[in-house]
């Protein structure tokens, strides 16, 4: 039961359960405490070491009940051979008498099948999957492959010659044994779809995120926008975990090797006493200036959730959105939650006609003085202001006060300067331009700004 508890383990993070060595440790005592005799008990004793939140354990449960649904692998005592050949005492009688004759020289697959002992078929497919290593199944591709090889170590060979000779000398038989077979083929494919659900969930939720985090975000369905901010909420909470928390080495420094043997010299350079080197860092100042724009309506969704997640990483974060005109949505950003402070800010300022030189104007008469030369400023949009006056100096004078500009634009850059964008104007007075036009690119560039304080 050791190996299935390992299993069982793997199928819980693949459902996003994090399991530490130390927690399975736990887990495993807890199992030997109560056994496997009651199910619910060896529930509730593998949710209470594991599952850390309400989530875990609704995702925990669920794994549970689909992997002890598996009857598990049994190790036969007199060996295999042995006992597969006492299953045809459990065929039943022939109207003619000539099914024992028959049966006698089929293979062990075969009498099972034609015993109809599903205790033993159970058994039969549990060791067969265990032997298989259907445990180690990744993608759906793999299906075929694992129900072939399973079917294989159960002796499928054997059992289609049985079928072929059957059909010569009893076909009324042969009939019983091909619906018997095609009920196990069907047995098979369930046992490795199970089994895929299980331990392929990680790999597919891997691939489907890779594949959306390579999607432009402006070309996103519907139906993927809910996958989307859940991935997006992924790379906020990666760089919360990254950059939130500052690292006790970088508080204290790095070691002063000569100061330290000077204050040591009278213990005869043993060190007794330390002397760190600390490097001023800027305490991080960012500004950020989203588009919500009708052009950017479908990308700025994404922009939001990750500027909120902006302010839970960096302390001193000034936020604005802007279409027609511009206001500071700091606030909203910090007070609400992501999914409300979007639909909020959106409602106040979203889906207008987008006006750079009048939303640079706003943000010059009320809040310049937000930038210091210690702040970043980025701005996230298309740079289309509908052929108005893009007020292109009022971003070289913000420029000029701030540490460094930013653009992050979600729009190709070979569409850069077409029909009404200006951005080869706003472009030279930028310190970074980078295209945003993916999941992938928008995480790379956030992060780069963030670890510069760092």
């Amino acid at each position: 039961m050791q190996e299935n508890l390992h299993r069982f383990f793997r199928a819980a993070r693949g459902v996003g359960v994090h399991v530490s060595p130390a927690e399975s440790i736990d887990a495993m005592r807890a199992v030997a405490s109560v056994g496997f005799a009651d199910r619910n008990v060896l529930r509730d004793s593998l949710l209470l070491t594991l599952a850390k939140s309400e989530d875990e354990k609704k995702a925990l449960g669920s794994c549970f009940d689909l992997f002890f649904a598996q009857v598990e692998p049994t190790q036969p005592e007199g060996g295999g051979e042995a006992d597969a050949g006492e299953s045809p005492n459990a065929v039943p009688q022939s109207p003619a008498g000539a099914g024992d004759t028959a049966s006698q020289s089929l293979g062990a697959l075969a009498q099972m099948l034609l015993a109809q002992n599903r205790t033993e078929i159970s058994a039969a497919l549990a060791n067969a999957s265990s032997a298989a290593g259907l445990s180690d199944i990744r993608y759906f591709t793999q299906r075929g492959l694992f129900a072939s090889r399973m079917l294989d170590l159960m002796g499928i060979q054997r059992l289609r010659d049985d079928l072929d000779a059957l059909n010569e000398s009893n076909p009324a038989l042969a009939e019983r044994l091909q619906a018997a077979t095609e009920d196990l083929r069907t047995a098979v494919r369930e046992a490795v779809s199970q089994a895929l659900a299980l331990y392929g969930r990680e790999e597919t939720e891997n691939l489907r995120h890779e594949i959306l985090r390579n999607a432009p975000l402006s070309r996103i369905e519907p139906r993927q926008v809910a996958q989307m901010r859940a991935l997006i909420r992924q790379i906020a909470r990666r760089l919360r975990e990254r950059y939130s928390k500052p690292r006790k080495r970088q508080r204290r420094g790095h070691l002063d090797v000569r100061r330290t043997l000077r204050r040591n010299a009278a213990w005869g350079g043993v060190p007794f006493l330390t002397a760190w080197k600390r490097r001023h860092r800027d305490r991080p100042k960012i500004v950020a200036l989203c588009d919500v724009s009708g052009s950017v309506a479908r990308v700025s969704d994404f922009f939001l959730l990750l500027i909120h997640s902006l302010h839970e990483v960096v302390d001193d974060v000034r936020s604005f959105a802007f279409s027609g005109h511009l206001i500071e949505v700091s606030e909203i950003l910090d007070s609400k939650p992501a999914e409300e402070a979007m639909a909020d800010i959106m409602d106040k300022v979203g889906f207008g006609s987008s006006d750079y030189g009048s939303s640079l104007v706003d943000f010059e008469k009320e809040f310049m003085a937000s930038v210091t030369p210690q702040t970043t400023v980025i701005v996230l949009g298309d740079a289309r202001s509908n052929n108005l006056d893009p007020r292109a100096e009022i971003l070289k004078r913000i420029a000029e006060r701030a540490k460094r500009v930013v653009w992050l634009n979600p729009e190709g850059r070979m569409t850069w300067g077409w029909g009404d964008s200006e951005m080869p104007r706003y472009q030279t007075f930028c310190n970074v331009v980078r295209q945003c036009a993916t999941a992938q690119q928008l995480e790379r560039a956030v992060s780069d700004i963030v670890a510069t304080y760092r």
